[in-house]
């Protein structure tokens, strides 16, 4: 899931960006959400603070109580993978955010062809997003770097509370919740039952009848359910 945050002290300009997305993610087959904000209030940095990954933040330079630099710096002291684009009247700030190493993409001034710069920004910021290729987390001050490739499933164990990550050779434990690694993996993860995702890449068939995935390295299980059946678009037998 991809989600895109907006932050703009003109409303009108808001929705400029967000019908520009819609136009982008129409031609994606990629679920993403889209929060508004139009200021850098408590409520903008409440969700800094609680989400990180798979983000494009197209930020204003100046609103009312702080500064979109002030901002991006605080997104990159915990999150160097999300996305940012500035979107601004203020163009002489251009040497500054270079001076600050913010990491951005774009730097657009609003009245010079924002809109198709804009176009362009967002579609360069979902090729980014999708080349990461590794589930990477910290648990108990061991930081773990799983292949994509390797990860059959990840699900969540409610004997040992826990989510596990199985590969094809390994399993690996995390007290990190699914609804968190859904968010930091791409979109060949997809849901089959309400406490499991699997990487549709690495399944062989599904019996649609005994609820059973069958992955390439033979391995199954048993977590399908009908709400999510059809998502898994694989030839059933």
């Amino acid at each position: 899931m991809i989600e895109f945050v907006i932050c703009d002290d003109d409303i009108s300009v808001c929705m400029k960006v967000k019908n520009i997305i819609t136009k982008v993610m129409m031609q994606n087959n990629q679920l993403y959400k889209t929060r508004t904000f139009n200021d850098y209030d408590d409520n903008f940095l409440n969700f800094i603070e609680k989400n990180t990954r798979n983000n494009i933040y197209i930020l204003d330079i100046e609103t009312k109580s702080r500064s979109g630099i002030d901002m991006a710096r605080i997104i990159r002291k915990k999150d160097f993978e999300s996305i940012i684009i500035f979107l601004t009247i203020h163009e002489e700030l251009g040497p500054t955010i270079l001076k600050n190493e913010l990491l951005f993409l774009s730097f657009i001034n609003k009245f010079d062809n924002a809109e198709e710069r804009l176009y362009q920004s967002i579609t360069k910021a979902l090729e980014l997003l999708n080349i990461k290729k590794y589930l990477k987390y910290e648990e108990k001050q061991i930081i773990y770097t799983i292949p994509l490739d390797n990860i059959l499933y990840i699900m969540h164990d409610i004997v040992k509370r826990k989510t596990v990550i199985k590969t094809t050779s390994n399993s690996y434990f995390t007290y990190r919740p699914l609804v968190k690694l859904i968010n930091m993996v791409d979109n060949r993860f997809i849901r089959t039952h309400r406490s499991c995702i699997v990487n549709q890449h690495r399944v062989l068939m599904i019996d649609n009848h005994k609820k059973i995935i069958i992955f390439d390295n033979q391995e199954t299980i048993n977590l399908l359910s009908n709400k999510y059946f059809k998502e898994l678009k694989l030839n059933a037998f």
